[in-house]
C-alpha cells in the first residue's frame, strides 16, 4: 500500500479508533467495536469495510458475529505508526475511554451478562 492511501485511511477519527482497538486486542466482534466507540453499528461497519478495502483489518464470520483483526500484512512501518499514534496520544483521548468502554464489555461477556 501506497504512504498516502494508509495515512488517507488513518484520517478518519473513527478509523483511526478502530484500528487502535484492534491493536490493542487480537480481534473485536463489530458489535464490541461500535459499542465501545459509542456509534451506530451501521456506521462501524462501513469504516471498517473502507479499513478492510485499504488491507489496514481482515475480518472472519462465526455465525452470526463478524470479528476484525489488523491484518497481517502490514507493513513494518505501518506497524511503527500504528503503535507510535497510540504512544502519542496518551491517556487524554477518546481513545482512552474508548478503551475503558472495551475492558468492561470483555468483563460483561466473562460473566455472562452479555446481551
Amino acid at each position: 500500500m501506497r504512504g498516502e492511501n494508509f495515512f488517507k485511511c488513518l484520517g478518519n477519527e473513527t478509523r483511526l479508533r478502530c484500528l487502535l482497538l484492534l491493536w490493542a486486542r487480537e480481534e473485536i466482534c463489530v458489535c464490541d467495536l461500535a459499542d465501545s466507540l459509542e456509534v451506530s453499528q451501521p456506521m462501524i461497519s462501513r469504516h471498517l469495510a473502507q479499513l478492510r478495502a485499504c488491507n489496514l483489518v481482515s475480518d472472519h464470520r462465526e455465525g452470526q458475529w463478524v470479528y476484525y483483526r489488523l491484518h497481517a500484512g502490514l507493513e513494518p512501518w505501518q506497524r511503527k505508526v500504528l503503535a507510535a499514534t497510540r504512544e502519542g496520544l496518551g491517556a487524554g483521548t477518546p481513545c482512552a475511554g474508548d478503551l475503558l468502554r472495551l475492558q468492561a464489555i470483555e468483563q460483561l461477556k466473562r460473566a455472562g451478562d452479555c446481551r
